[in-house]
């Protein structure tokens, strides 16, 4: 009975050296799973990051766009009517003068 728990023995100590050895590839594996989700995050938000500066970057540009194409318009105006840009100017300057006016 001796040789069979010297046996057992044996065999629980390769069992254990065996579980151990599993743990610390499973260890291994999970650590490497983690820092492969942690690079598929960072460059999901990366590539997130750099789609939502595309997108701003066309708005502004669009916004400038639409800007300088009514700034340009109400230049053309104000060369084809000089007389009604001046009496709107100075409706303006009226209703401003009366509002500031009232509050002093």
């Amino acid at each position: 009975m001796t040789k069979n728990a010297e046996g057992a023995t044996g065999d629980l100590g390769e069992d254990l050296a065996a579980l151990r050895q599993d743990i610390a590839r499973l260890a291994e594996t999970m650590k490497e799973l983690a820092q492969q989700q942690t690079r598929a995050a960072s460059q999901r938000v990366s590539d997130a990051l750099g789609d939502a500066k595309e997108k701003i970057t066309n708005t502004a540009a669009d916004a400038q766009a639409r800007v300088r194409a009514a700034s340009g318009e109400i230049t053309a105006s104000i060369e084809r009517n000089p007389l009604t840009a001046v009496l709107i100017a100075f409706g303006i300057g009226i209703s401003l003068g009366m509002i500031s006016r009232s509050r002093g």
